[in-house]
């Protein structure tokens, strides 16, 4: 097949000049032990399945019609769980979208929007796609974020919480400093991970999230995804909470976009798992315990694995030729994520997978560790 050329002589000088996100690689073949795109190791709820089922058997003639064009029945479900007010939550396809929305909503182009240079690598596509201009701060030499760095005029700050791919979690005090010296700027934290967030304090969580905040800071507004921690990748939900007047802006401009975001069926799932609370919390806490498990065994090999928050963790070879590693691992059908970017080229972000996962991937980097041609790495 000869290779496809394109003609942009009909595109817009935006679509010329886009550089669009890169996803992570989503091989196919057998025998692969994917950990490389943060997907949970574990099934959604049962009963999921069964409420999409039901609206297949039950309610098929109904997908003649169009979905409820703001998600009642979730956006009552996550206000309830979440002990917030309905017009405090908005739900869109996908966190994607809804930060899509958020940078058209809220980012004005006479102020710049301020971010980590090391952070979820959508902000800068959406900055760009939406003319605003950004400026990335510095992440300390231990990868954390210092919110004294962000003391500039700006019109939004944008903050993975936590941080992706380092896993490294700001603290709620933190966020409440941003938000007190930003009284006029969008304080977004992007929760994408927040769920697999422990800190404790005694033998209780503590709070980490947050929404707890945005009752407090009328200029906090948090994002977080069913992809993740509810096992939905595949189903396209994602949410923001905060003040009702920050989500009608919101649903002005979704409405002025794609009025209609979520179909029936993901609608339905989507109420159905955050209804499920006991599955939830098993899940996560499962997905806690391997993450430890994986710290531990990666530690033992003298990696160096930063304390991660989220369903991956950071880690740098002992040698610090991530490339290398992933390269060797690859070969065993083992895909993990390398990032060929200054200062954080010598990591891999390796996703929680389930302990057989896991298992593979620890047997895999001891046989590269005695490998003579390797052991250097």
């Amino acid at each position: 097949m000869s290779e496809l050329k394109i003609d942009t002589r009909l595109w817009s000088s935006k679509a010329r000049n886009l550089s669009p996100y890169v996803p992570g690689e989503q091989p196919q073949h057998d025998n692969l032990c994917k950990l490389n795109t943060n997907e949970n190791p574990f099934p959604p709820s049962p009963k999921v399945g069964e409420a999409i089922a039901k609206v297949l058997e039950q309610q098929a003639s109904d997908l003649r019609l169009y979905p409820a064009p703001e998600s009642d029945d979730l956006r009552s479900a996550l206000a309830e769980t979440y002990h917030l007010d309905t017009n405090q939550v908005f739900v869109g396809n996908g966190s994607d979208e809804v930060l899509a929305l958020v940078f058209a909503s809220f980012f004005l182009k006479e102020r710049p929007i301020l971010a980590p240079d090391i952070s979820y690598s959508f902000y800068p596509v959406y900055a760009q796609t939406f003319g605003v201009d950004l400026v990335q701060i510095a992440l300390e030499e231990d990868f954390s974020i210092d919110p004294d760095a962000y003391r500039q005029p700006c019109s939004g700050i944008i903050i993975a919480n936590p941080n992706a791919p380092t896993g490294l979690l700001l603290s709620l005090a933190d966020i409440r400093k941003l938000a007190s010296e930003h009284t006029n700027a969008v304080i977004v934290i992007d929760e994408a991970y927040i769920d697999f967030a422990q800190i404790k304090e005694g033998d209780v969580d503590a709070q980490v999230s947050a929404v707890s905040l945005i009752n407090e800071y009328d200029n906090i507004l948090v994002t977080q995804t069913f992809s993740k921690s509810r096992s939905l990748a595949g189903l396209r939900v994602g949410m923001a909470f905060g003040n009702a007047s920050l989500i009608e802006a919101l649903t002005r401009m979704k409405n002025s976009f794609n009025s209609f975001p979520l179909d029936k069926l993901a609608q339905a799932g989507a109420t159905a798992s955050v209804l499920d609370a006991d599955y939830f919390a098993q899940m996560r806490e499962q997905v806690i315990d391997l993450r430890q498990s994986l710290t531990a065994e990666l530690t033992a090999l003298d990696y160096n694995v930063l304390p991660s928050h989220a369903n991956f963790v950071f880690a740098r070879p002992k040698g610090g030729n991530a490339s290398a590693v992933a390269s060797a691992l690859r070969e065993q059908g083992i895909i993990v994520r390398h990032f060929n970017k200054p200062r954080i080229n010598e990591y891999l972000r390796i996703t929680v997978g389930t302990a057989e996962q896991n298992q593979r991937l620890i047997t895999a980097l001891k046989a590269l560790e005695a490998d003579a041609e390797i052991a250097t790495i």
